[in-house]
Formats: structure tokens, sequence, C-alpha cells
């Protein structure tokens, strides 16, 4: 038996993911399988953008706000979770869409993940104390003194990856990167993987996520941060990290304007987008990419009408 198709639907934050999959799921038809770190946290529909709930009517979607914020997500747990739901569209007669723009996740599920042991309660309890005591700055240099080669891999304001570092050195005794080093796991079987990646210019990117944003706030943004705040989180939960939060929870502090805000939270997105489009670069596009074929790197949706549609109808035929 030949493997299943599904499509990879990949971009920056306001690429215009969400509208392209609506079309292609309907079009196939197919089922819209959520591949965005935040948009998994039911808590943040508004200020993750999430389909509308007629969108989500008008096609299968599956693994979006399927998650507490109090129960952080991780790539391991998403991808199980995918490969469920790709099983479950199979029988149905219907293609995966794999849409969003986490990197890592879609990585975890076209190549597979490194079988790294459980840390432990201890060293996961021990990895969030030290988070809360020294701040994620102060994480990174206790981290940098023991598994400097992991370090220098993370940014110093990631609490989140510097509490998942720590624990696994400190409840394995290896660092991430040298349990990476052993091996990655194995491509899922009995999948072909064809990727789609949307590449808007920046500046279009840019105007994009200023009028996104500015709707956000129009349908509700600040009420929906108030009610995440209210819930008294671990400061840590990588939902407290969605586009917009942690400037709109300056705000709610009265640190600073609501004008002021939405600036900083534009800002914030355009510098995760050029992060997002560089990765994407350097892996999804890389000729390396051995686990599924790149049909196009897009940057409208006029491209897309005019170059994709016939390619995708023969993957889908030879993938039959």
């Amino acid at each position: 038996m030949p493997p299943a198709p599904a499509l990879i639907l990949a971009g920056p934050t306001a690429s215009g993911k969400s509208a392209l999959a609506l079309a292609l799921a309907a079009r196939l038809p197919g089922t819209i399988i959520n591949a965005d770190a935040m948009q998994l946290y039911r808590e943040l529909r508004i200020l993750t953008a999430r389909p509308t709930p007629e969108d989500e009517a008008a096609v299968p979607h599956a693994l979006y706000g399927v998650r507490d914020a109090a129960l952080p997500a991780s790539a391991a747990w998403w991808r199980g979770a995918a490969l469920a739901e790709m099983a479950a569209a199979r029988p149905a007669g219907r293609v995966p869409i794999l849409c969003g723009g986490s990197g890592l996740y879609l990585h975890a599920l076209t190549h597979g993940m490194s079988a790294i042991p459980d840390p432990g309660p201890v060293a996961r309890a021990e990895a969030r104390a030290l988070l809360a005591a020294l701040g994620p700055a102060g994480l990174h240099a206790r981290l940098a003194a023991v598994d400097p080669v992991t370090a220098a891999g993370l940014r110093p304001s990631d609490g989140q990856r510097l509490a998942r570092a720590w624990e696994v050195w400190r409840g394995t005794g290896l660092g991430l990167v040298g349990w990476r080093a052993r091996g990655p796991g194995a491509p899922p079987e009995g999948w072909a993987f064809a990727a789609i990646v949307l590449d808007p210019p920046r500046a279009a990117l840019r105007e994009a996520a200023a009028a996104r944003f500015a709707a956000m706030l129009g349908a509700g943004a600040l009420a929906e941060a108030r009610a995440l705040l209210a819930l008294g989180l671990d400061p840590a939960v990588p939902a407290l990290r969605a586009h917009g939060v942690p400037e709109l929870a300056a705000h709610l502090r009265g640190e600073i304007g609501l004008a002021e805000a939405a600036a900083r939270a534009v800002a914030a997105t355009g510098r995760y987008v050029k992060r997002q489009a560089t990765w994407l670069r350097h892996h999804a596009l890389a000729p390396e990419a051995r686990t599924h074929r790149i049909y196009a790197r897009i940057t409208d949706q006029t491209q897309f009408s005019e170059r994709l549609p016939a390619a995708i109808e023969q993957f889908l035929c030879a993938s039959a």
C-alpha cells in the first residue's frame, strides 16, 4: 500500500495560512490540523487568531483550543496528537492539512524525535523553582555553567525552554544537545508529506500583523488577556508568552497605555516573524529536508492559485 498523502502548510505569523488551509480543505477535501503551539490553548481564541466558529463548522478542524493554559504542551505531545488526527482523517477520505508556524512541531512530525528519558518530578520541580527564583536570564546563566552547548542555542528570555533544558540535564545527566546527538527518531510510517511555505514580503507581514492586532483589540483581546491573567498561572507557562499577552498585561497593570501596548505587541510579532522565516528557510526549505517534497515558496495567494493546484492534485494521485 502506498503512503497516504499529507500536506504541510507553513509560514510566519499573519502570512495567510488559515485562509489558504480553509480553501484547500474545501477543495480536496481535507481536515485542518493545528500546528501552532499557541492555538492549542482554549483560553486564547482571539489573541492567537484561531479559526472562527464559522470556519470550524465549514470544514473539519482538529487540535484547536484543546489544552488548558495551565497544561503546557510539548512537541512530543503534539506529535502524538497530530498523528492520531491524521489517522482519523484517512478512513474518512480527507487529506490531513497540517497548518501552522511552529517549526519545531512540524520538524518533530516529519523527522521524529530523540528518545529523551523522563527527567522525573524532582528535576522538574527544581527547574521551576530556579526559574521562579532567578528569572529566565539567571537560569540561562546557570545552565551555561553546566551545559554550555545547550545554553548557547537558547534565548535568555525563553523561560519555558530553559526550564526544560535544566530538568533534562539535572534528571538525566546529559543535556538536550547531547541527547539529540545520539540520533533523531524516525519519520512516521505510512505517510508522504508535501509542504507549501508561505513567505510574503516582510513589509506586507508587518502591515498584516498591525491590522490583525487592531482587529483583535476590537474583538475583545483585552478582556481575553484579563481573564487569562486572572487564572493565576505559573509564570513559566507558554500561554503567557502568546503574542500580545505580555504587552496587554503591562497595560492592565497600569504600566503603559493601550496604544503603547499595541505598538510593542506588533513589534514583538515582527521579531518573531523574522525568526520563523529564518527557521523555515534553514529547515523546511533546506535540501536535506528529506522526509517531504517542497512544492514552492509562495509570496501571495495569486501565486498559489496559478502554480500549485495541479501539482497538489498530481501528488495526491501518486499517493492514492
